[in-house]
Parts: structure tokens; C-alpha cells; sequence
């Protein structure tokens, strides 16, 4: 077994943020700049690599890809799962891509050798969620089982069973440079949890419908979650209190991004929209593109530019 590290460790991404996001000085803010037919389904999830210009795509068609960005050129296609691939994560080092599908399993993949390198086998029902650990050891996935799971790459073992929603687990996120987890569930709750002892710290009450994700600020002292209904949450870490609260309705919020300075929340509708949040001022701006549902949004780590997928199969790339 691996050990975990010590939790007193500062994010060094915070260094690279030199202020409000370019979304907020620029006239105008992100335009769309580029679109990738990228899947024969719906797009899912993406999730963009730690140190390169790499986007990697996964889909309902049972199918994760990689693309050079922002041009969209394909690098690489894995196949090998059995159902709807729902999330993905890059290894903290860049050389693996950990999948979360609906066949029950969660994949590490390997781009040196080409090859899925590890199967978790041990969900019950479909798996929502994945998120690298920063240390690189561990791996957490959430299902519609009920749980998550706190996976040790070294041993190959789920360390740990996380037990306390009493529905459908839809996302999970490793605070990075921390053994704290975010989760979120269809029981209409959100929750922190000790990746050491698989016990959790916390629960945010508030939502009065399914909880589809959560996610963190790069400084992780706020937390934003979008529900089944429109709703979108900001919540204080520390006070476990809202700070803000959304109504996108009636659409459902599929997926939810902070920018890195933190000043802006981009979410993802089934309106086919982003909407974009500005935290400071409560202003909303929408970005118009996708012809389906937008699944997923993601910031690149400066803020420059916006990645979103949608169900009309296709990643679009706003700067």
C-alpha cells in the first residue's frame, strides 16, 4: 500500500493566476474559436492534460480520445470499455488517463505502452466519476451504487469504501495537494471526506433535487454545485453555509468549472448553452454553440480559453 502525504501542502497553480480572468477584462469575453466533431455520441466528460496542449474526450460510444489543442488534431482512440464512458482524469505526471464507464469499471490507461494497464472491478452499478490523487498513487471513483471508492495504484487495492449517501454518487474530485474529497449525490447532498480514513468531514444541506456535480476553487475555500433542476449553489467551505444561489431553471446544470482566479463559474446546460457566472458581481453571460445539451465544461489552467461537449458530439474551444 501506498502511504498518503502529509495535508499541509499549497497548491503551486495558485502562483500562475495573475488576476481576474481574461473572461472579465476582455470586451466581449470568450468567442467560440474552434469545433471538433469528436465522438458519434454525446460528449461526456474531458479533461485537459497537467503539463501539455492535450484534451482527452470520453463518450457515450463507449470510446475515449486525445486531441492536440487548439487545432483538434487526434492523437490517440481507446477502446476497451463495454458501455457509456462517463469521466476522465490525467495522471499527475501526464502518462496515464484513468475512465470511469457504465460497464461497472474503472480503467487506467497507459500511452506508453498503448494499452489499459489496470481494470477496478468492484462498483456494483454504473461509475459516474474518477479523479486522480496529486501524488499520483491513488485513484477515487463514485457510482450509482451508492458509494465511492478510494483505489491504491500501488497495491491495486480499493483502500477504502466511502459510505454515507443514500443515493446515486455522481461526481467526485480530489482537492488538489490534499487528501480531502468532494462528492455529490442524487440524494440531494454534498460531501467532504478524509481519503485517509474513508470518513466524511461534512455535508452540505440545500438542494431539493439530484446533485449532478461539484467542484472546487483553485484556493478551495469555495465549492460550486449545480442540480437536475437549474440550480446552481456557491458554498464557504469553512462556515458550510451557501454564499450564493443560482436559478438556471428549468433546464437541468450538467457540470460546473471555476476559472482559476476564481472570479468566474462557467456551467454547463441542457439548454445547450454555458452560462457564465461572474462570482463578484452576480452578472450572467451565455455563450451560444452547441446545437444539444452542453455535458461538460473545463478551464485550461491560465484561464485563456474554455473547453465544453455537448451532446451533439462535438468539443467546442472558446478564447
Amino acid at each position: 500500500d501506498c502511504e498518503f502525504p502529509t495535508d499541509t501542502r499549497v497548491n503551486p497553480q495558485l502562483l500562475l493566476v495573475k488576476g481576474p480572468s481574461g473572461h472579465l477584462t476582455r470586451t466581449g469575453g470568450f468567442r467560440l474559436s474552434n469545433t471538433i466533431q469528436a465522438h458519434t455520441l454525446a460528449v461526456s466528460n474531458i479533461a485537459l492534460h497537467p503539463r501539455k496542449q492535450i484534451l482527452a474526450t470520453v463518450s457515450d460510444d463507449h470510446i475515449w480520445k486525445m486531441w492536440a489543442v487548439p487545432n483538434g488534431d487526434i492523437i490517440m482512440t481507446g477502446e476497451g470499455h463495454t458501455d457509456w464512458v462517463s469521466d476522465c482524469d490525467f495522471h499527475p505526471s501526464g502518462a496515464q488517463l484513468a475512465t470511469a464507464s457504465g460497464d461497472r469499471t474503472v480503467k487506467i490507461w497507459d500511452f506508453s505502452k498503448a494499452e489499459c494497464v489496470q481494470t477496478f472491478t468492484d462498483h456494483t452499478h454504473a461509475v459516474w466519476g474518477c479523479s486522480f490523487h496529486q501524488c499520483g498513487d491513488f485513484i477515487a471513483s463514485c457510482s450509482m451504487d451508492n458509494t465511492s471508492k478510494v483505489w491504491d495504484l500501488n497495491s491495486l487495492r480499493c483502500r477504502y469504501t466511502l459510505r454515507g449517501h443514500a443515493d446515486s454518487v455522481n461526481s467526485i474530485m480530489f482537492l488538489p495537494y490534499s487528501n480531502t474529497l468532494l462528492t455529490c449525490s442524487a440524494d440531494k447532498t454534498i460531501s467532504l471526506w478524509d481519503a485517509r480514513t474513508g470518513l466524511c468531514a461534512q455535508t452540505f444541506y440545500g438542494h431539493i433535487h439530484s446533485v449532478n456535480h461539484s467542484t472546487f476553487n483553485l484556493r478551495g475555500d469555495t465549492v460550486a454545485s449545480c442540480d437536475s433542476y437549474g440550480n446552481v449553489k456557491l458554498w464557504d467551505i469553512r462556515t458550510v453555509a451557501p454564499m450564493a444561489n443560482i436559478d438556471m431553471g428549468p433546464h437541468p446544470t450538467n457540470r460546473v468549472a471555476f476559472d482559476p482566479a476564481g472570479s468566474v463559474l462557467s456551467i454547463a446546460s441542457n439548454d445547450g448553452s454555458i452560462k457564465m457566472y461572474e462570482v463578484a458581481s452576480g452578472q450572467i453571460t451565455s455563450l451560444i454553440g452547441h446545437e444539444d445539451a452542453t455535458q461538460t465544461v473545463v478551464f485550461d489552467k491560465t484561464g485563456e480559453f474554455l473547453v465544453s461537449g455537448g451532446s451533439d458530439c462535438t468539443v467546442r474551444i472558446w478564447s
